[in-house]
């Protein structure tokens, strides 16, 4: 096991005045034995930033070590990790045993410790039965547990995942979720793992690196980048539904959208124009029992109801802006066109520069 460490690491394509600059100075210390997941959007350079761990893309200036070694100039074979892909890459022609066993092979390893190994891996990730297949045979859940027992029979340092459970429909993603889980539970290995899918990065991971545009927006535990989202990017990509941002200005005790003036049930870090953040399950319904004794009625305009279940999502406006309340199912729903009263309790309250999108605290 190693720890893996990212020093102002840039990436760019071309040099001179048309240089494309990727990634944009990322920093981050991840400890022996944790489990890390990048997530952002599609083309945020998540998966650049794990192919140039991995060795697979140069790195343009930075440094990056794996168990204290700076390795920006040491081959991918050479760096003791090992990687998961989307596409499962096994090999067609070959059964189980042989797709896990290969890359054993060609370090010419004794047959006894190459069985040993497959053996223990194909048990962890419940393959045994299915060693003698081929890859053509299995579902693709089973392919993809195949590709995670190829890497696991490595014994490498680290493990590389780049969005592994993107091919997977949503019943086997929570399943294969699982069993990512019990593996590193069971194996402790430093782990790197790339999704779009914030579940699985609040699932997953021990801390969570937020990616945007090629930059490190927050770098936290689950609890803390759900929580005390560091900007309006991450408190809009974390958490379903996203939190509501209402832009408006800060006077005194009020907050005021438009010709709208809304009590705050606590003081705003400071006066003037803000960013302030709610996210949909902690706007309470004023029934008179659930809110809190700090809390600030507003009163919304009901324009939708959605139906999800153990919960429905109301949708409406405050003062204008649109808002996403979300209730129990059990509760009894509001009908378009009312005007709902809801409670926003203070300490729930998250406060955002409009210029830099930066958490006020």
């Amino acid at each position: 096991m190693a720890s893996i460490s990212l020093r102002n690491v840039v990436k760019q394509y071309g040099h001179g005045a048309k240089a494309n600059p990727v990634i944009h100075g990322v920093s981050a210390e991840i400890a022996d034995g944790e489990f890390v997941v990048i997530v952002g959007p599609s083309g945020c350079g998540k998966s650049t930033l794990l192919r140039m761990v991995a060795g697979l893309e140069e790195i343009s200036c930075g440094e990056i070590a794996i168990a204290g070694r700076v390795v920006n100039q040491v081959e991918p074979a050479d760096r003791d990790i090992a990687m998961v892909f989307q596409n499962y890459a096994l090999y067609p022609h070959m059964s189980v045993f042989e797709n896990m066993a290969y890359g054993l092979k060609i370090r010419k390893l004794p047959a006894a410790e190459i069985r040993a190994r497959v053996d223990k891996a194909a048990g962890i990730l419940e393959l045994g039965h299915l060693l003698a297949r081929k890859p053509r045979e299995l579902s693709g859940g089973q392919r993809q547990r195949v590709a995670m027992g190829r890497a696991i029979v490595r014994d490498p340092q680290v493990f590389l995942f780049d969005e592994p459970l993107s091919n997977l429909d949503a019943k086997l993603r929570v399943q294969t979720r699982l069993e990512i889980q019990k593996l590193h539970r069971e194996l402790g290995v430093t782990s790197l793992f790339v999704t779009h899918d914030q579940v699985e990065a609040m699932t997953l991971a021990q801390r969570i690196v937020v990616m945007n545009a090629g930059r490190m927006e927050q770098f936290g535990t689950p609890e803390e980048v759900y929580g005390r989202p560091a900007t309006t990017f991450v408190a809009s990509f974390i958490g379903s539904p996203a939190m509501n941002l209402l832009n408006g200005i800060v006077r005194d005790n009020r907050f005021v959208i438009g010709d709208a003036a809304f009590h705050l049930p606590l003081p705003a870090p400071r006066q003037g124009e803000l960013i302030l953040g709610l996210r949909p399950e902690h706007a309470l319904p004023h029934d008179g029992q659930r809110a809190a004794a700090d809390a600030a009625e507003w009163p919304l305009k009901v324009e939708m109801v959605e139906m999800l279940g153990a919960e429905r999502l109301v949708y409406g406006r405050l003062g204008g802006a649109p808002f996403t309340l979300r209730i129990d199912a059990t509760d009894t729903p509001p009908r378009p066109g009312d005007e709902m009263p809801l409670k926003a309790p203070g300490e729930r309250l998250h406060w955002f520069d409009p210029a830099t999108g930066r958490r006020v605290d």
